[in-house]
């Protein structure tokens, strides 16, 4: 049976823009976006940085905050951002992001690829879809969760940063696995 003409508009207006061909960013040339959080293992950046070599892009490395919210979206991806708590230091964000920094003028200054930083906050996955609009991103680049008993409870709890982008915004996503199990063993 055909769906009636008014159900299928209505249902089109309240869509958000689907995936198509003629949406894909080509990767050559353009940048790719890069979650990070403080202690992650270098494999996440240096993934992105073989991309952005093999691409001639660059590379937008930002962490998100969850304790903190935007008070501004910008139109470089950058945010303007406050504390969820007003008791907190407000200088934490500001070390992190100097520490962050230091961190990838190690790991990837050294490779000659051009990055920039940007110190986001609230949820990841829309964090890093506002800066991957903003900066016309080919693709985003996230790593996946170490495990142990309390990341199992918190992925029980709430999907991963990678699925909320794949199933939220057109752009690929690349996920880099940071530990695997070995295929007889039961991922619990």
């Amino acid at each position: 049976m055909a769906e009636p003409a008014e159900e299928r508009d209505h249902r089109s207006m309240t869509r958000p823009p689907q995936p198509d061909p003629s949406r894909l960013t080509p990767f050559a040339g353009h940048p790719g976006v890069v979650g990070i959080v403080p202690g992650q293992p270098e494999l996440v950046a240096l993934t992105a940085v073989a991309w952005a070599k093999a691409t001639g892009g660059e590379l937008y490395f930002a962490y998100v905050d969850p304790h903190r919210y935007v008070t501004e979206e910008r139109p470089d991806g950058s945010v303007a951002h406050a504390d969820i708590d007003p008791d907190l230091d407000p200088d934490d964000w500001q070390t992190r992001s100097r520490e962050m920094q230091a961190y990838l003028r190690h790991v990837v200054g050294p490779t000659g690829v051009p990055w920039h930083f940007r110190y986001l906050a609230g949820r990841p996955d829309r964090a890093l879809t506002h800066l991957a609009r903003a900066v016309d991103a080919a693709v985003i680049v996230v790593g996946t969760r170490p495990p142990g008993m309390r990341e199992r409870l918190r992925s029980f709890l709430s999907a991963s940063v990678s699925a909320h982008l794949s199933h939220h915004q057109h752009r690929p996503v690349l996920v880099v696995p940071l530990d695997v199990v070995d295929w007889k063993d039961q991922i619990t």
